[in-house]
């Protein structure tokens, strides 16, 4: 089965609201086994919401719509469904008392506008909205093309999804879509392709697609079968050569962030951990700080941004600076080293280097990262270089911080 997705109203179009319906419902479509042929956004004007469900209703079966259900005359989408449909447009009185009661319980006056809401095209069913005061609907026209209505807000919107429209869904589809995410860090997009050359070649079911981010590659592997474990069982072997191939790149499965699975690591392992940041300004630690729980383990975070507050702070050496600069491995070592032996901790990760614009030279471009880490007496640190502004890199230097801990743990 074929879907589309219409998005309505002039405020997105603006850009005044994101759209972040398309891609709750995209992904939970395509959990159940619903293909999602086309997206787009529409105005609150009548002509163009009957163009899109005509042009839609020309590839697809399902439309579902978000917004327009409100109590003014741009809120038209039950309206254009009905004229769509060739439908009456009549009061659905157990709406119309819920509704009358929502307003009550706020101790606010009812408007006649509102009654607007509880005004659906016959033979619809009705959806529920206990969050708010615009229910959905589900709308059948002639030779199995539907049409399901729904509220804007996402509060109101994906409750109802869950609760109505899924069951509703699932009778309709024929098997399931499953997926699942691996998450990457320290791979371009370009080389993790080419590791998997023959498997993306290859695919049938299940299938394999990569997405980057910033500075972050996932992979899904989705199967299509007739029950969820059915599908898990296709995807394992995919996942197992995935891994041979991948694994050092790999930090994680689903919707989880690397500090997430950094923050995990140190817990697991035991391993207190503070930090001393320059460039990154004390990103890494409120990174590692998201985390619930990493209290356990991160003992203190130091932003030393000048040369006076590393020699301060973390016992660096005047002459270190003056022969190597502050941005080097000798400063980024006796760095971590510095803040590990101040607070007694396991691990000491340091961070400095030139974010730009200003302050470089020809040996010391933007961009030029030190990363420098102290395990248990073993101290280390890593060259880096990047590209970008001045926020790409700091943000991209802190993600690295916290994958060289990744990888100094597993």
């Amino acid at each position: 089965m074929n879907a589309e997705i219409i998005a309505v109203g002039t405020e997105l179009l603006l850009g005044d609201i994101v759209n972040t319906n398309g891609q709750f419902l995209a992904k939970e479509l395509a959990s159940l086994g619903i293909n999602v042929y086309r997206q787009r956004t529409v105005g609150d004007n009548e002509e163009r919401i009957l163009g899109a469900f005509k042009d839609a209703f020309s590839d697809c079966d399902l439309i579902i719509t978000t917004g327009g259900l409100g109590p003014t005359k741009d809120d038209m989408t039950k309206e254009m469904v009905c004229k769509f449909f060739n439908k009456e447009l009549i009061l659905h009185r157990e709406s119309f008392k819920y509704i009358e009661e929502y307003f009550e319980r706020l101790g606010r006056p009812f408007s006649e506008n509102n009654r607007k809401q509880a005004l659906f095209p016959e033979d619809a069913e009705i959806l529920p909205n206990p969050n708010g005061t615009a229910p959905g609907a589900i709308i059948k026209g002639t030779d199995g093309k539907t049409i399901i209505i729904l509220p804007g807000p996402p509060k109101e919107m994906k409750p109802m999804f869950n609760n109505y429209v899924k069951p509703y869904i699932k009778k309709l589809s024929d098997g399931i879509l499953y997926s699942k995410v691996l998450r990457l860090f320290g791979i371009g997009e370009s080389h993790m392709a080419e590791c998997l050359d023959d498997i993306i070649e290859g695919q049938t079911n299940p299938t394999v697609a990569p997405y980057a981010k910033e500075m972050d590659v996932t992979l899904r592997i989705t199967a299509k079968a007739d029950s969820e474990e059915e599908a898990i069982k296709l995807i394992e072997p995919m996942e197992e050569e995935i891994r041979n191939r991948l694994n050092e790149y790999i930090y994680g499965e689903g919707d989880t962030t690397l500090e997430d699975e950094v923050a995990k690591l140190l817990i697991a392992n035991h391993k207190t951990i503070s930090l001393a940041e320059s460039c990154t300004g004390g990103m890494v630690s409120s990174m590692l700080v998201n985390y619930p729980g990493v209290s356990e383990v991160f003992l203190e975070g130091a932003v030393t941004y000048t040369n006076e507050a590393k020699m301060r702070t973390l016992k660096v050496k005047k002459e270190t600076l003056d022969r190597y600069t502050a941005v080097s491995e000798e400063t980024a070592i006796e760095m971590a080293e510095g803040i590990a032996r101040r607070t007694g901790s396991n691990i000491g990760i340091s961070v400095t280097g030139i974010a730009g614009p200003g302050g470089e030279t020809e040996e010391q471009p933007v961009g030029l990262v030190y990363i420098g880490i102290y395990n248990d007496g073993k101290v280390r640190a890593e060259k880096l270089n990047f590209q970008g502004n001045r926020s790409q890199i700091r943000s991209r230097a802190a993600l690295n911080a916290l994958n060289f801990i990744r990888k100094e743990l597993i």
